[in-house]
C-alpha cells in the first residue's frame, strides 16, 4: 500500500499547488512574452536608465490618453536609444487600468527577458514593447514579434467550415475597426450547435490611417490556415494590430457588431453556461456494427451530393461569369455597411445644411442628381450629392462609392464625410471643395489665369500621387476609371482632390486586368484598348493622367479643342507640335514665357509617355511620380498616340449594351456601341 499513499500524496500536493497558482493574482495576470535578439544592455547603463525613464512615461501617458488607450515615445540618442509602444484593449474599464497594466508591462519584461535591449509581453487587457530599434515608424506589422496564441481545445464541426467562419467575423470586425477613430470592434456570428455563437475582437492602434489599419489586420486574420485552424479560441497579437476570437463571450459590452449565422443554430444540452462546449460520450455497445450501417448508408448519399454540387457549381459559374460585368466588383455585405455606420448623418441635419436644398445652394447637376453646398452646425463646409430619386442605376454606383471611399485615405483624395438613406433619399457627403474641380478653371479664358505654373504643377503631382495611392499603395487595388478634370477637385490652395468613385472597379491582389463588354467612362480620356475592346488595367487611368497632364498645359479640352476643317484632336496636335520641336506654340498662353521652357518641356515628354498605344509602353504610377520629381530621370522616347476622339463635339459619359440608346440616328453613327449622356454620373459643377 506504500506505492499507492506516495502516489495519493503527490496527487494532492500538485492539486493545492496547481490550485495556489490559479488563484494568485500574479498568475492570472501572467504574461505571454517575445525576447528579441537585437543585443543586451549592462546594469547601470545608459540603455537602462532610458528605459527607466521610458517605463515611468509611457503608463502615465496611457492614462492620459481617455478614449485612446494608447501610447508611445523615444528617450536618448543612438546607440542607447530606446523606443517603446503601448496599447490597451479598447473595452479597458478605464485609463488608470490601462497605467497600471502598462507598468507591469515594463516590470515583467524586464523579469522574463533580463538585460535584452528588444522585448514584448502581453496581457489580456494590454501588450508593450520596447526596442532598440525604430519599431514604432512602420505601421505595419511583417511578421516579426507575433505573438500566437491557440485554445487547446478543437472544434468537433468541420474544421475548414468553422475556419471560414471565424475569418469572415474577423474580417467584418476589422472594416468596422478600420472605420472608427478608436480603431477597435467586437463583434459575434452564430454558427452552430456545437458553437452555437463565435466572439470575434479586432484593434489597430488609433494612430493608424483606416487603409493601414485594415491592411495589417488582414495580413494577421490571413494567417489563421496554417497558425490557428480548428482551434476554438485564439490570438494574434502583433505591435500594431491584432486580433482574438472564442466561442464565449470574453470582451466587455454589446458587440460592435452581430452577422446572421449561416443555418439557425440549436440549442446544445451539453453547453455550459460559460459557452465552452462538453462532449458527450458514445454510448456503449455494438459500435463498429453501427458504424458500419452508417457508412453504407452516408457514404451514397454523399457521392450523390458531391455530383450534384458538381454540377451547380458550373452551372453558377457559368451564371456568375456572365453577369460579372452587369455589377460592380465590390462587395456590399453586412461587414461593409457595418463599417460606414459610424458615417450615417441624419436627414433633418442635411436639410438645415442645405437650406432644404435650396436652388441657390445648388453647385452643379450630373446624370444621377444634383450636388448642394451646405454647412453644419460646427461651421464646416460640406458638399451633398443627392442621387436622384428616380435613378435605378444610381444605387449601384452609390453603394460603389460608399464602400471604396470609406476605406481610401490619402490627401489627394476627396474625403467622406458621412451618408444619409432616409426617407428614401440617397446622400453622400464630402468635404467642400472651394475651387470645385480643374475645368471649371482650366477651361475658362479668364478663370484659368489663377492657374499659374506653380499651381498646375502642384495640382498634375498631386493627381499622380493619389493615383498611385490608388494603383499600388493603398491596401485596395482600385482602377477609377472615369479620371478627367471635372473628377478633380481643388481645395482652398488648389490642393487637388481625386472624386467620384462610382464607376471605380476593386482588382485583388494578383490581379492585372479585366475585359467588359459594359464600356464606361468619358470621350477624351477612355485609353484605346478600353474604348474599343473593352480591357481596363491601371494603365487605362495612366492614359487619362497623360490626357490631364496635356490639358493642363495647354488649356485645352481632349474631345472639344480641335479644329472642324482640320479635324486634330489634342493628342495630334501635341504630337505634330512635338515632333516639329514648336510645342510652346500650343502651351496656355497665360503660361508663355512665364514657365520655366525645360521643366515645361519634361512634363509634356511624361505626358505623352502616358498616353502610348500600347499599355505596356506606358509606366506605373511609382515611375511617373519619380519622372516628376526628379531631374537626372532619363525619359525614353515617347511613341506615337495612335487613337483618336471621335467627332461629338461634347464630353460624353458612355454605357453600352447595358443601357443603349432609345432610337439611333445617323448624326450619332456610334451609338449602337456607345451611348450618349443618358445616365452618367458625373457632376458638371462638383462639390
Amino acid at each position: 500500500m506504500a506505492a499507492p499513499t506516495g502516489h495519493l500524496l503527490f496527487l494532492a500536493v500538485a492539486s493545492l499547488l496547481l490550485l495556489f497558482l490559479l488563484l494568485s493574482p500574479r498568475a492570472a495576470a501572467q504574461p505571454w512574452q517575445v525576447c528579441g535578439n537585437t543585443g543586451n544592455y549592462t546594469a547601470q547603463s545608459t540603455y537602462q536608465s532610458n528605459l527607466a525613464s521610458l517605463a515611468k512615461a509611457l503608463p502615465a501617458n496611457a492614462s492620459r490618453s481617455a478614449g485612446n488607450l494608447f501610447a508611445e515615445g523615444s528617450v536618448g540618442a543612438v546607440p542607447d536609444v530606446v523606443y517603446a509602444l503601448a496599447l490597451c484593449r479598447g473595452d479597458t474599464a478605464n485609463a488608470t487600468a490601462c497605467g497600471s497594466c502598462v507598468a507591469t508591462g515594463f516590470q515583467d519584461a524586464q523579469q522574463l527577458c533580463p538585460y535584452d535591449k528588444d522585448a514584448a509581453v502581453v496581457y489580456d487587457a494590454c501588450y508593450l514593447r520596447f526596442s532598440n530599434k525604430d519599431f514604432i515608424a512602420s505601421t505595419t506589422d511583417n511578421g516579426d514579434n507575433l505573438i500566437i496564441l491557440a485554445n487547446t481545445q478543437s472544434v468537433s464541426s468541420p474544421v475548414r467550415a468553422f475556419d471560414a467562419a471565424v475569418a469572415a467575423l474577423l474580417n467584418a470586425t476589422g472594416d468596422y475597426a478600420s472605420a472608427n477613430s478608436s480603431r477597435f470592434a467586437t463583434g459575434e456570428e452564430g454558427f452552430d450547435a456545437s458553437n452555437p455563437t463565435i466572439y470575434g475582437l479586432t484593434q489597430c492602434t488609433p494612430d493608424m490611417s483606416s487603409a493601414d489599419c485594415r491592411s495589417c489586420l488582414g495580413s494577421i486574420i490571413s494567417a489563421i490556415p496554417q497558425s490557428l485552424s480548428g482551434s476554438k479560441g485564439g490570438r494574434i497579437i502583433g505591435m500594431r494590430c491584432n486580433f482574438r476570437y472564442e466561442v464565449y463571450s470574453f470582451f466587455s459590452g454589446s458587440p460592435s457588431l452581430r452577422l446572421p449565422a449561416a443555418s439557425p443554430p440549436a440549442a446544445s444540452p451539453t453547453t455550459p453556461f460559460n459557452g465552452t462546449p462538453t462532449a458527450t460520450p458514445p454510448p456503449p455497445g455494438r459500435t463498429r456494427n453501427k458504424t458500419g450501417i452508417a457508412l453504407a448508408i452516408v457514404l451514397p448519399i454523399i457521392a450523390a451530393v458531391l455530383a450534384i454540387s458538381t454540377v451547380c457549381l458550373c452551372f453558377f459559374w457559368r451564371r456568375r461569369k456572365q453577369a460579372r460585368e452587369q455589377t460592380p466588383s465590390y462587395s456590399t455585405n453586412a461587414g461593409d455597411m457595418e463599417s460606414i455606420e459610424s458615417l450615417l448623418l441624419d436627414i433633418s441635419t442635411l436639410r438645415a445644411a442645405t437650406g432644404n436644398f435650396a436652388e441657390s445652394n445648388r453647385l452643379g447637376e450630373g446624370g444621377f442628381g444634383a450636388v448642394y453646398k451646405g454647412v453644419l452646425p460646427d461651421g464646416q463646409e460640406i458638399a451633398v450629392k443627392r442621387l436622384s430619386q428616380s435613378s435605378g442605376q444610381g444605387i449601384q454606383e452609390l453603394k460603389n462609392e460608399l464602400v471604396l471611399v470609406a476605406k481610401l485615405q490619402h490627401k489627394n483624395l476627396v474625403r467622406l464625410l458621412g451618408v444619409c438613406l432616409q426617407e428614401h433619399e440617397k446622400l453622400l457627403v464630402y468635404e467642400y471643395m472651394p475651387n470645385r474641380s480643374i475645368d471649371t478653371l482650366l477651361f475658362d479664358a479668364e478663370k484659368n489665369k489663377e492657374l499659374d505654373w506653380a499651381n498646375r504643377v502642384k495640382i498634375i503631382d498631386g493627381i499622380a500621387r493619389g493615383l498611385q495611392y490608388l494603383h499600388e499603395d493603398s491596401q485596395l487595388k482600385i482602377i477609377h476609371r472615369d479620371l478627367k478634370a471635372s473628377n478633380v477637385l481643388l481645395d482652398s490652395d488648389y490642393t487637388p482632390k481625386i472624386s467620384d468613385f462610382g464607376l471605380a472597379r476593386l482588382f485583388g491582389g494578383d490581379q492585372s486586368r479585366e475585359v467588359t463588354s459594359r464600356v464606361v467612362g468619358t470621350y477624351g480620356y477612355m485609353a484605346p484598348e478600353y474604348a474599343m475592346r473593352g480591357h481596363y488595367s491601371i494603365k487605362s487611368d495612366v492614359f487619362s493622367f497623360g490626357i490631364l497632364i496635356l490639358e493642363i498645359l495647354t488649356g485645352r479640352k481632349s474631345s472639344g479643342s480641335f479644329n472642324i476643317e482640320e479635324s486634330v484632336d489634342l493628342l495630334s496636335l501635341v504630337w505634330e507640335h512635338w515632333t516639329m520641336g514648336t510645342i510652346v506654340e500650343v502651351m496656355d498662353p497665360s503660361l508663355r514665357g512665364k514657365a520655366p521652357a525645360q521643366q515645361m518641356l519634361k512634363y509634356v515628354h511624361i505626358g505623352l509617355l502616358c498616353v502610348q498605344d500600347n499599355p505596356v509602353d506606358r509606366p506605373m504610377m511609382s515611375t511617373v511620380n519619380v519622372m516628376l520629381s526628379g531631374s537626372t530621370f532619363s525619359l525614353q522616347a515617347p511613341l506615337k498616340p495612335v487613337f483618336f476622339i471621335p467627332k461629338s463635339g461634347y464630353y460624353s459619359t458612355v454605357y453600352s449594351e447595358s443601357y443603349p440608346t432609345a432610337s439611333q440616328s445617323t448624326d450619332n453613327v456610334m451609338s449602337g456601341a456607345l451611348s450618349p449622356n443618358e445616365v452618367s454620373i458625373t457632376e458638371l459643377e462638383p462639390r
